[in-house]
């Protein structure tokens, strides 16, 4: 069992169900084709307009031999603070998306990252769940 508990376990997943759900209304409206800030934009909008605090382009500094660095990292959103979103506009998802999220978990300290591909012609083929184990 991580660290939260079943019942911090049954809270990330709905936070996580409710998240697909808003990213699949954005999908459905605006289709594949876009740029990735278009998508985030947007979705940043659904998430807030379902009541939820979502916030875009967080700062993501490297923690390096002790030293905190600014290193230009961005998290694209972050809901509740606690599910990093990491959006992609490619043809298919590649293994170094995924380290790419892993990563950001790390060095975040968060428990779970969602993956999404807006770049499909049904989001539900876009959508990649990852957990930090911590």
């Amino acid at each position: 069992m991580n660290r939260r508990g079943r019942e911090g376990t049954q809270s990330l997943d709905a936070l996580s169900h409710e998240v697909i759900g808003a990213a699949m209304a954005v999908h459905s409206e605006l289709g594949a084709g876009l740029l990735e800030s278009a998508y985030e934009h947007c979705l940043l909008y659904e998430l807030n307009k379902r009541g939820l605090k979502a916030e875009a382009q967080i700062m993501l500094p490297i923690s390096y031999d002790g030293q905190t660095i600014d290193a230009g990292y961005r998290i694209d959103l972050m809901v509740e603070d606690t599910i990093i979103i990491e959006l992609k506009t490619v043809d298919k998802l590649l293994p170094i998306h995924t380290a790419q999220l892993l990563s950001y978990l790390k060095m975040a300290d968060k428990e779970l990252g969602l993956l999404i591909n807006f770049n499909v012609t049904s989001l539900r083929h876009g959508i990649k769940r990852i957990a930090n184990d911590l």
